[in-house]
């Protein structure tokens, strides 16, 4: 919006051998010695096969022979064979050397039904009652649960010319034009197309992702999930649903949860694909709001209009049509700071 770097100047549309020999033989009386306890490197171990309380676990010492009780003058078995040395077969990592494995976070929700606030247009100090809040990736997280703003399926206005420059096969092209937003002709829709493609703009949109992570966010909304609807027909819904896979995997191995942003007709195929939550724009004026909280446990709902705001906070405050797991407040169009004239704020 006007004034307000990082966000895209308008409100989202429907938006990772070591062998050891360990062996023993019990001597009973009038047996032969026991044969040695064969190599276990000759038949590696199943799962099913895991050590058990009766089974010595390899590096483990098996109980020594145990005295025997024959009667004196019973001539003593012959003692056991000596077992050969075994010597460890070199691997190219020494034993001593540790195994650096990274640390990823684990993937958390708010409580279902939480209040939350939009603040996409310009930052506020949260209200003292508000769990989450949705910020754009250029702003800093507030410590309370912070969702992550990203425009992933079309470009940010400051970085459309750049990008048409420097590399416009990223760039949705349909008559050799690029591919614009009716709604917002400043921003191009990326290039789906192929899986060269998609993998190229998921690494690009994948560093802003990491980046959301690096600053403290535990989640992130991804926007623009339906702009295959506005792509002359030249992105597919399996092309989207392709891509959007990449994104989660990013995110998850981030350590963030990932948001599902509007596109309700593909709630059920992206939540399959492992999202977590997600971000709604006037589900209750566009009657999606049952679509996501059937398929997600948190649903952060934006209502502009006032009648809607107030027809879904009624429903919410009755037992009987009380979703769970909805959260719903009401922003003015521009999603302003509260300072900003005309700035709508309310939570229901």
């Amino acid at each position: 919006m006007p004034g307000t770097p990082g966000y895209s100047d308008r409100v989202p549309t429907t938006t990772r051998r070591v062998t050891a020999l360990v062996a023993a033989c019990a001597v009973a009386l009038l047996l032969p010695a026991c044969r040695p306890a064969p190599d276990p490197a000759a038949a590696p171990v199943s799962p099913s096969s895991a050590p058990t309380a009766a089974s010595p676990q390899v590096g483990t010492v098996a109980p020594g022979p145990v005295a025997s009780s024959a009667p004196a003058g019973t001539p003593a078995p012959a003692p056991a064979p000596p077992l050969p040395s075994v010597t460890p077969t070199p691997t190219g990592t020494p034993a001593s050397a540790p195994t650096a494995t990274p640390t990823v976070r684990p993937v958390t929700l708010p409580a279902p039904g939480a209040r939350f606030e939009y603040q996409l247009g310009g930052t506020d100090e949260p209200a003292a009652d508000t769990v989450t809040v949705v910020r754009d990736a250029t702003a800093a997280p507030t410590g309370r649960y912070d969702v992550c703003y990203v425009n992933g399926f079309q470009t940010q206005p400051g970085e459309t010319e750049r990008l048409l420059r420097t590399d416009p096969g990223l760039v949705l092209h349909h008559g050799g034009e690029p591919v614009r937003d009716d709604g917002w002709p400043d921003e191009v829709l990326y290039d789906l197309t192929t899986p060269d493609l998609r993998a190229r703009v998921a690494d690009r949109v994948g560093r802003l992702i990491d980046a959301c992570a690096a600053a403290g966010f535990d989640a992130v909304e991804v926007d623009n999930l339906d702009s295959h609807t506005r792509s002359l027909g030249r992105i597919a819904p399996a092309d989207t649903l392709a891509y959007v896979a990449l994104l989660i995997e990013r995110a998850h191995a981030v350590g963030l949860a990932f948001a599902q942003k509007n596109a309700a007709e593909l709630t059920t195929q992206v939540r399959e694909l492992g999202a977590d939550l997600a971000v709604a724009e006037e589900c209750h004026q566009w009657q999606e709001c049952d679509v996501y909280t059937s398929a997600y446990p948190v649903v952060l709902d934006v209502e502009y209009d006032r009648a809607s705001f107030d027809a879904l906070c009624a429903e919410q405050s009755d037992p009987a049509t009380r979703r769970p797991g909805l959260s719903v407040v009401l922003r003015d169009r521009d999603v302003s700071p509260r300072t900003a004239p005309g700035s709508v704020h309310a939570a229901c």
